[in-house]
Parts: structure tokens; C-alpha cells; sequence
């Protein structure tokens, strides 16, 4: 996708200087950054601090760290230990293990000689992979929106939440892949933006895409959207997922849960977008599923531009005010019309899941 009008993705591997390079997404929309990526201990931080962020990044960033680490050190136990260390560094988004553990078993009974070529093929195919992925997600949301389309004969309002955007993945993004295939079609689309609290990753990062793209959109306040829908504002919701469970449960961005509530009240349609990396096979019970908790300061301080053009950070709560940072929650099955995968749309059930992929 594009940013002031030339292309990039959010990860790729720099030949000439043997590094990987990223957007650094912290310093968005202010400031457009790349950044070298040397060791592997680089991309954990990248990870830990959200420098890159959204489930298929972190695999793809996940990768790409085994890829710094052989180059690093070419030893089976420091190898070992540094998937252990990426796997710890965010719990929530599934795509980090899976990326992970599909590296380390390519890896298993390669000789050393040829341990980097096959790390750096393979972390080199996870990311065209997910830009596939992301693309067919695209296509198989833009029939619904299409359809709405057909009865509405006016622009189509969609509400998202967090960012789900190119900038959580490779390229094209998940929730706002079906929006960049309609704009791209000429069908007239309008993007309620979700601020999402308390980083704003709505605010800051898809309203920054969206613009980049020329697609008409909105900020919001995280609570507007119960009132949109209400009023006939907005005529469908598609958001992301960090992990899904087969059973169809989703767990995504704190905030996604009152979304659906809201939208099934008001017989608003409710989609999540998802690559099939983002599936958890295993875990049935979402009352399993990690939950992250972050830092306090998050909720307490914001960073924005100052008179003077700079990026500050302030304080916004009272010093003894206790905080409590939860990253995700979980919206169940029932609440979700409809799962956008690159196989096509499902019913959110183990039932819709087993028809896509058996």
C-alpha cells in the first residue's frame, strides 16, 4: 500500500545490508520512520514495544527473528532459546507461535551451512503468503460489500475498530482489505474510524492509511459507535482478530466485544477478517485464551504533536489513580455473522470453519 504515494509493506529483508526493515509504527502518524532490525533481541523489542503490531506483522516479524538469530549466532541452543524468547514477547496474537513453530520445523535437520538460506526462504514465503491471504480476504469481503451496495445505492458506512489495516499485516490488511477492494472498484465506501483506547491504533494508524489511500473516513470517539448504529449510520462492522478459536470465538482489541453487542441490538451486520494463521486449533474454551495486560502508563499518558511541532507525552490521570490495561477481549461466536477468510465466508462455528478448511 501506499504511503505519500509510494509503495511499501510493513516488513521486508534489506539484501545489501543484511537487515530487516520496518515501519516503525510508534512513531505514527507524526512521523514516518524505518527502522533496522540487526539482532533478534531487535525484533522481540520491535514486538514488545509495538513498533510493529497486528497478529500477521508479529509472524511475519516472528520470522524474520529466527532468520537474526542464526545470522547472529549459528547454534542450535541459542537458536532454540530465542524462538522461546519470541514466543513470550506478545501472548495474545496466535500468528506469533504459529510463525515460530513453522520456522523451527523447517529448520529441524538442515545443516548449518544451509540453515540461513532456508530461515530467510522461508520467512521470505510466510510474508508473500500472508499478502496472498490478505488480498483473497479482500475479495471475499467486497461480495458483501457489493451487495449492500446493490440494495443501498448510496455510499456504504463501515465501522472498525483498532487497526486491522495494511499496517497490521504485510500489506492489504484484513478488516480493511474488502474497503480498499470496493474503493479501488469505485463503489463510494466511508469508514467510521474507532479512536481505540488507549493507544488509538484506530486514530493513529488507520485513519493515516485510509487517508494515504484516499478513502473517505471518520474518527471516532470508541463509544460513538453504539449511537451510529442507532441512528442507521452505519451498515456494517469489520474488524480484526488476534486469535480465533475454531469454535469462533474472537478474541481482538479491548473495546471489539461492545461493538458487536451494539451492532446486534440494532441488527447491524458484524464481521471479523482473518488470515487462517490466525486460527487456534486447540484451545476451545476462550476463558483459556491469554489475555495481555499492559503497561499502566498506556492508559495515563498520550503522545501528540506540541505547539512547536514535537511529540510530547503527557500525563492525563491523577498520580495516585490506579490503572488496569487489558489489551484484548473476547466476543463470542453468537455476536459474529460472518468469518472473511482467504477461503471465503464462514458461519463463526467449528461447524462454518470445518466447510473452509478441513
Amino acid at each position: 500500500m501506499k504511503i505519500e504515494g509510494k509503495e511499501y509493506r510493513t516488513i521486508w529483508f534489506d539484501e545489501k545490508n543484511q537487515a530487516v526493515k520496518i515501519i516503525d509504527q510508534t512513531k505514527l502518524p507524526h512521523q514516518f520512520i524505518i527502522k533496522d532490525l540487526e539482532t533478534v533481541k531487535d525484533a522481540i523489542n520491535a514486538i514488545k514495544v509495538m513498533e510493529v503490531r497486528g497478529a500477521p506483522l508479529i509472524g511475519g516479524t516472528a520470522a524474520y527473528g529466527i532468520v537474526l538469530a542464526i545470522m547472529e549466532k549459528n547454534d542450535p541452543n541459542f537458536i532454540k532459546k530465542s524462538s522461546e524468547d519470541l514466543i513470550q514477547s506478545r501472548p495474545t496474537a496466535i500468528n506469533l507461535k504459529w510463525a515460530v513453530d513453522r520456522m523451527m520445523k523447517k529448520l529441524s535437520g538442515v545443516n548449518n551451512n544451509e540453515l540461513l538460506k532456508v530461515a530467510l526462504e522461508e520467512a521470505k514465503a510466510i510474508c508473500e503468503e500472508d499478502v496472498k491471504f490478505c488480498e483473497n480476504i479482500g475479495l471475499n469481503g467486497l461480495k458483501i460489500i457489493e451487495e449492500i451496495y446493490k440494495k443501498k445505492k448510496d455510499k456504504v458506512n463501515i465501522l472498525t475498530h483498532c487497526n486491522a489495516g495494511w499496517l497490521a499485516t504485510i500489506n492489504w490488511g484484513t478488516a480493511t482489505s474488502p474497503i480498499y477492494h470496493a474503493h479501488k472498484k469505485g463503489i463510494p465506501v466511508h469508514v467510521w474510524v474507532d479512536e481505540t483506547r488507549p493507544r488509538n491504533q484506530g486514530a493513529n494508524l488507520t485513519s493515516y492509511e485510509l487517508n494515504e489511500e484516499e478513502v473517505p473516513n471518520t474518527i471516532i470517539a470508541d463509544n460513538t459507535g453504539g449511537i451510529l448504529m442507532q441512528r442507521g449510520e452505519v451498515d456494517m462492522c469489520i474488524v480484526g482478530t488476534d486469535r480465533t478459536l475454531s469454535t469462533g470465538d474472537v478474541a481482538n482489541k479491548i473495546g471489539t466485544y461492545l461493538k458487536a453487542l451494539a451492532a446486534k441490538d440494532n441488527n447491524v451486520p458484524f464481521y471479523v477478517a482473518l488470515p487462517s494463521s490466525t486460527i487456534d486449533w486447540k484451545i476451545e474454551d476462550f476463558k483459556d485464551i491469554p489475555i495481555e495486560e499492559r503497561n499502566s502508563e498506556e492508559l495515563s499518558h498520550v503522545e501528540g504533536l506540541d505547539e512547536n511541532n514535537k511529540v510530547k507525552k503527557v500525563r492525563i490521570y491523577p498520580k495516585k489513580s490506579r490503572t488496569m490495561n487489558l489489551a484484548f477481549d473476547v466476543t463470542p461466536a453468537k455476536y459474529v455473522t460472518g468469518l472473511i477468510t482467504e477461503k471465503g465466508v464462514c458461519e463463526a462455528s467449528k461447524e462454518g470453519l470445518k466447510k473452509l478448511f478441513k
